[in-house]
């Protein structure tokens, strides 16, 4: 199982320091979120001051930004890491897009699905120099000079995973992507019964094969050095599964597991502004469903429980202070929990 974390942005200094320690802690991949920062920039100082680490965006917001942006960061990470990125893309919601980025809104299943295709041409065109021809609905890539076309590359094709909270977004993974980033806000038994199914449905619908496909993400993980740090990392984990509760959207996740009046309960806190009081009114039985909850000692147990078998890459936040040495035992016991995933496919076809 790969063991992720996630570092911060905005100041590259810190970064760079962040990237070195957890590459000599043993985790397997940097992630960079976007929130405030923007998850390519993140990531350069992280590739210059690392050697084995992998890098992902986890994720960067697709739509604002043109393929052929998109399609020149992800090369260029590409060749600097010599090989160790992974570009995550994300759709975001319909009001992100129109309110935040002024970007029109379309059904974003099919437009992510032409988004790859054409990263892919794009990245294609600059490897061999085929003529870049690639017509969709909703973007279009006809023309690549010398002048702008990118050095050719003898590293693997950039592999692509979305962001994928329904199960059309889930279909496309399966069939499209060399992986997926489920929402934090997922049980076990969700992903095994709900989201599995329709990402083996785009598996069939391509051929693509499971052992070169990475399952990231969904669920949580609360841990710490000891008892009391664990119940607060605990406390933060109840406030998100509070808060995504209270989302309609998100209800069939607690309907599958009893707990549907628990969603309308948060749903009715949220409306009222109860933001202060909704954590309480998840159980530990609830928090136990999404999250791995342990000490640096139980926390391997407790994600082989939780994630094993159908989760190929957990990312965990350490206590500010952890004795790396500890944290380092913890990540290469984790490590060996067994996984589906063996690889990325290194085809550019």
């Amino acid at each position: 199982m790969r063991i992720s974390t996630v570092i911060p942005g905005g100041d590259w200094r810190a970064t760079a320091d962040a990237a070195k320690v957890a590459e000599a802690t043993g985790f397997g991949q940097i992630q960079a979120n976007e929130l405030k920062h923007d998850p390519f920039a993140t990531l350069i100082p992280a590739t210059l001051t690392t050697d084995r680490i992998g890098l992902a965006t986890s994720v960067a917001i697709a739509f604002p930004r043109s393929p052929m942006i998109v399609a020149g960061l992800a090369w260029d990470l590409q060749r600097n890491s010599r090989g160790r990125f992974v570009l995550g893309l994300g759709s975001q919601v319909k009001g992100h897009n129109e309110r935040r980025f002024s970007v029109p809104w379309s059904p974003p299943a099919p437009r992510m699905a032409e988004y790859v295709e054409a990263l892919r041409a794009i990245w294609r065109s600059w490897k061999s120099g085929e003529k870049l021809d690639y017509r969709g609905q909703t973007y279009t890539f006809t023309l690549m000079t010398p002048e702008f076309a990118q050095e050719p590359s003898d590293l693997p094709m950039v592999p692509i995973t979305i962001a994928a909270v329904g199960p059309a977004m889930q279909r496309l993974a399966g069939r499209l992507c060399d992986g997926v980033r489920l929402h934090s806000f997922c049980t076990r038994g969700y992903i095994e019964k709900v989201v599995m199914p329709e990402i083996e449905a785009g598996f069939a619908a391509s051929g693509r094969d499971r052992s070169t496909f990475e399952i990231s993400g969904g669920g949580f993980v609360a841990t710490g050095p000891d008892k009391a740090a664990v119940r607060e990392a605990a406390e933060h984990v109840r406030y998100r599964v509070a808060f995504y509760g209270s989302t309609p959207a998100y209800r069939p996740v607690l309907g599958l597991h009893g707990y549907e009046d628990l969603g309308v309960k948060l749903s009715g806190m949220a409306k009222n502004g109860e933001w202060s009081s909704m954590a309480a009114a998840v159980p530990d039985e609830v928090l136990n469903l999404f999250a791995a909850v342990g000490t640096y000692d139980e926390l391997p147990e407790r994600i082989a429980e939780r994630f094993g078998g159908v989760v190929d890459s957990v990312s965990i936040e350490a206590t500010p202070g952890t004795d790396p040495a500890v944290l380092k035992a913890v990540i290469e016991t984790a490590r060996r929990i067994p996984s589906p995933f063996e690889g990325f496919a290194t085809s550019w076809k």
